[in-house]
């Protein structure tokens, strides 16, 4: 039987019905996308570093090409989408430090903070030194981080506590020292952050105090196969000696 006029409004709710579904699916999927994307940018970024190729993050996130350059048509994009949380992180860590009413205190928790953060993330160090002109929320938040902290250390050499020959670029350097830590896992790369960072701020002090540092992560695997003799056969088995510093 052919449908007549008083089936037009069953049929029209069945078709908004089917429609009104279809954007909520497809918001859905999009939005898996995007966290996909921005998860393997964040890993490949750190491995790799910003030069990584655009193909490997979108392989790594189990979409084409296509669609991670429509989502982020260009790596600029990317990489402040990527790390604009970590970079906002930066900014609250800077602003507590500026808060407590001890600047060296502060000074000390910034280093701190910063280099956890930065080793949980190691794609962030290089994102924070890059400059990204059209990506102007980035660069105010990296701005308004360096002009905070150039007043907290300066708060904290008039305290005395901080060498006076300190520059702002130190900073920069103690990341880029920090970025090359490697260790088999994160927690030991965080751990070994810890305390190169407590080595940092020892060696910042106007008046050097020793402190206990942080204990030291195993950083390289202890040693499970044969030792071998100068002939080159095989000798007794050693599990005690570090690989790379026999001890």
């Amino acid at each position: 039987m052919p449908p007549t006029l008083t089936d037009a409004p069953v049929r029209l709710a069945k078709v908004r019905a089917v429609t009104d579904h279809l954007p909520h699916t497809l918001r859905s999927d999009a939005r898996d996308n995007r966290e996909r994307i921005l998860d393997a940018a964040r890993a490949v970024f750190a491995t790799e570093g910003l030069d990584a190729p655009i193909r490997e993050i979108a392989r790594r996130a189990g979409v084409g090409p296509a669609t991670l350059y429509r989502r982020f048509p260009t790596k600029e994009m990317l990489v402040t989408a990527a790390f604009g949380d970590q970079m906002r992180a930066c900014q609250a860590i800077v602003d507590e430090g500026l808060a407590d009413p001890d600047p060296w205190h502060g000074f000390c928790l910034v280093i701190e903070k910063f280099c956890e953060l930065h080793a949980r993330d190691r794609g962030l160090t290089a994102a924070f030194m890059s400059t990204f002109p059209h990506a102007m929320d980035f660069a105010a938040i990296r701005s308004y981080s360096l002009r905070s902290l150039a007043e907290l250390v300066h708060f904290a050499k008039d305290a005395g506590r901080l060498r006076p020959d300190f520059v702002l670029d130190d900073v920069i350097l103690v990341l880029m020292a920090n970025s090359g830590i490697h260790a088999a896992s994160p927690v030991a790369r965080v751990a070994a952050s810890q305390r190169f960072a407590a080595f940092a701020i020892q060696a910042f002090q106007a008046s050097p105090v020793v402190s206990p540092l942080p204990p030291s992560p195993r950083l390289v695997p202890t040693a499970s196969t044969p030792r071998r003799n100068p002939t080159g056969e095989a000798g007794e088995q050693s599990t005690a000696e570090h690989p790379v510093l026999g001890m």
